[in-house]
Parts: C-alpha cells; sequence; structure tokens
C-alpha cells in the first residue's frame, strides 16, 4: 500500500513536469479547474477524510484550505465557487508543494500499520486522485487552446501511429437477462453497485469506435444543419453554440489541437471531443443508434482491460488495429443511459456519501476510460457520467442497433 500510494502521488507531479509556473493558475471555463487546484485538492482530500479522523492529534497544514479546497462536499463544510478557482493567485504554487510534501509524509506513516478502515480510504483517495489526473490534463488542454498561439502541453508528445482501421462490423448479440455491476474483488465505487439483473433484446454492437473520417462525413451531409437529426435540447445547443465540428477541430477541418499542439487530423482515429448530443445525431444519420450502458458492459465484460491509455504515452486516440475492439482506452464512450442508480443503490456513508450519488440526475452515463485514463483505475463495470452537451473530456462513441438490421 505505501508503494501504491508513492507512485499515484508522484505520477501526479510527473503529468506536470511541462508546465510553466503560469500555466498552474489559469481558469479557462468554469467546468476546468487549474493545475494547481487540482494538486490540492487531492491532496485535502486525504487530509480531511484520513488525518483528520484517524490520526489523533493531527493538525491541519493550513485551516483556510479546507474552504478553498473542498469540491462539492457540503456536510464537510461550505468552499470557494467553483467557476471561480482561477482567482485564487495565493496560496503559491511552491506552497501548494509544501502541502503535498507534509500531508504525503503523515500518509506514509499511517500507512506503515493501518486499520482496514484506513486502506479503504486510502484506496478511494487514490482512485480520486487518478480521477483528477486525467482531469487535470484535459482541463490543461482546454486552456491551452485558448491560446491563439496553440502552445503544446508536451512538445515531446509522440503522436500515435495511423493506419487504415478495420472496416465497421457488428457483432450480433442474442437478448436475454444478464448480469451488470461489481460483483468481484478488489475496489470499485459505489455507483457500480449492487450486480443486479438486466433484461436485453436481441441487438447489435459496433466492431469498433467511430473515426474522425465517417465522422466528417456526417458533417459533409449536412449533419449539423439537418434539425430532424437531432434531439430537441441538442439541435438548441448546436444553434446557441454555433457547434460544426468537434471541439478542437480547426475551422477547415485539416487539423485538430492536441496534447502535442496542433496536428493534421488524423481521418483514421476515434473521434473525439463530441457532446451527446452529437453522438445521437450521427447515430440516427448512419440509421443505429448509441449502445446502453447495460450493452457496452455485457460486451465489455469479455475483453481484456487493455488499449491506447495513459501508460501508452501517445495521450490522443489511436486507430484501431486488427482484432482491437478498443472497448478500454481511446476515448470515454456515450451510452444511451441516463446517469442513475441501480436497484438497491446504496451511498458510503458520511460526507463520502457525496461522491457520486446526489449527480444521478441529467447526466449521461459513459464507459470504457480513455487515453489518459491510467489502466489499473479500469474495469468493465467503471461508470463515469457527463452533462450531454459536455466536450471538452476525451469523449467519443461506437454504434449499435436492434436485431440485424443494416447500417
Amino acid at each position: 500500500m505505501p508503494d501504491q500510494y508513492r507512485d499515484v502521488r508522484t505520477r501526479t507531479i510527473t503529468l506536470c513536469k511541462s508546465l510553466e509556473t503560469e500555466d498552474y493558475v489559469v481558469q479557462s471555463m468554469p467546468d476546468a479547474s487549474p493545475a494547481k487546484w487540482h494538486l490540492a485538492h487531492t491532496t485535502w482530500f486525504f487530509e480531511r477524510f484520513i488525518l483528520q479522523q484517524y490520526v489523533s492529534g493531527y493538525r491541519a497544514f493550513d485551516d483556510s484550505y479546507d474552504y478553498l479546497f473542498n469540491s462539492y462536499y457540503y456536510t464537510a463544510g461550505q468552499m470557494h465557487p467553483r467557476p471561480q478557482r482561477g482567482l485564487l493567485a495565493r496560496p503559491l504554487l511552491r506552497e501548494i508543494l509544501n502541502y503535498r510534501n507534509h500531508v504525503d509524509e503523515h500518509i506514509q506513516r499511517l500507512l506503515e500499520f493501518p486499520s482496514d478502515e484506513v486502506i479503504q480510504r486510502a484506496v478511494l483517495g487514490l482512485n480520486h486522485e487518478q480521477q483528477h489526473q486525467e482531469l487535470l490534463l484535459t482541463d490543461i488542454k482546454h486552456l491551452f487552446s485558448r491560446n491563439p498561439a496553440l502552445p503544446a502541453v508536451d512538445p515531446e508528445l509522440p503522436a500515435p501511429p495511423s493506419a487504415r482501421p478495420p472496416e465497421l462490423s457488428f457483432d450480433a448479440v442474442e437478448g436475454g437477462i444478464c448480469e451488470i455491476g461489481h460483483g468481484g474483488d478488489g475496489f470499485c465505487f459505489d455507483n457500480e453497485t449492487p450486480r443486479h439483473p438486466e433484461l436485453l433484446a436481441d441487438h447489435e454492437i459496433g466492431s469498433r469506435l467511430v473515426t474522425n473520417g465517417e465522422y466528417l462525413e456526417f458533417i459533409a451531409d449536412g449533419g449539423y444543419r439537418e434539425s430532424e437529426l437531432w434531439l430537441s435540447d441538442g439541435w438548441a445547443c448546436v444553434q446557441r453554440e454555433g457547434w460544426d465540428r468537434p471541439l478542437y477541430w480547426s475551422r477547415d477541418r485539416d487539423a485538430e489541437f492536441t496534447l502535442g499542439g496542433s496536428r493534421p487530423l488524423d481521418r483514421h482515429a476515434p473521434v473525439t471531443h463530441l457532446s451527446y448530443y452529437e453522438a445521437d445525431a450521427f447515430a440516427r444519420w448512419r440509421g443505429c443508434r448509441l449502445p446502453t450502458e447495460a450493452e457496452w458492459e455485457l460486451a465489455a465484460g469479455q475483453q481484456s482491460v487493455q488499449g491506447n491509455l495513459a501508460e501508452t504515452g501517445w495521450w490522443h486516440p489511436a486507430a484501431a488495429r486488427a482484432g482491437d475492439r478498443q472497448y478500454f482506452g481511446d476515448v470515454w464512450e456515450w451510452t444511451s443511459s441516463p446517469y442513475a442508480p441501480y436497484p438497491g443503490f446504496k451511498p458510503l456513508e458520511g460526507s463520502l456519501g457525496e461522491y457520486n450519488g446526489k449527480f444521478m440526475c441529467n447526466q449521461m452515463t459513459v464507459r470504457g476510460g480513455s487515453c489518459v485514463t491510467a489502466r489499473d483505475h479500469l474495469r468493465p463495470s467503471y461508470r463515469s457520467f457527463f452533462y450531454p452537451d459536455a466536450r471538452w473530456q476525451f469523449l467519443g462513441f461506437r454504434l449499435a442497433r436492434d436485431g440485424s438490421g443494416a447500417a
């Protein structure tokens, strides 16, 4: 456990190796947070929910941090407004790094002879930190994309190899009762439980993710101009925001902004940085639909957790190779399932019960992780969620269809 703790915490700092001090402070939009805030909040999580509760006589590093770096745990106290996190020029970056070192020393000492409850809290804290590692990269990407010079977050980041992917086909799945949700050993978030039965009809699910080239065909066919392809809220969003291409694509649709800077658009790679509305409209244009999360989990459960994940080092979606189903890595996959509690769901007790359950309304479930998700953070039952208009995460999709219809 001490080695796992050290590895995860060190990786967060390593992700920031190419950033300069100025990069840590700026906030590009209300949904994103400055890198300095991510470093502080993940540390606050360990201090607030482990050290202050399990170490007798522990004194907080700075009492003001309980307000500055709480995210949404209202039962733990009030917090600085999320849209104003970029105004926190103080505390300084070096003070936040000292804060991390201070908390790390105390946690490492506690983990020498931990109780079962401390281990459970620490594992949750590490998985929480891994979520923020991904958010740190996507938030920085959004920030750098707002700079007209389009600087690279990491100029040395290698581009994924490009190759023509296998033709899109559909895997037939016989309907019936299946079980989804976490039911084995090892860590899971509370929203993955309990494991429960789901009734599925006969369906087919896409053999790989939808590509940039396929999405370009949708655009060329007037996809953003045809209201009948869109959900009402989606069409209103397209009109209001002026969307006519995925986030980070150049206006001429020949290039896209990546963590490695602006690069030519790879038509063979999975399309990404799309809202649920855009994924749904494309599926309707193709005479298909998005898979439900139960359909997705049933298919993904037959695959090993491997793919283009953070450890690959590309930090960008890559074209599918022969036999690659792309269920894990590359992009979080939009499903057609609203983010809702499973039958019999019970959140964690206390403030940690605010982690997932209170967000189970008005959001859509995404599955599979992305090119910046750690491999040991994923499993087939993992559920994440975003509002349907979200685009700044690595969000993409695969197709599904009922019975044996043709695309």
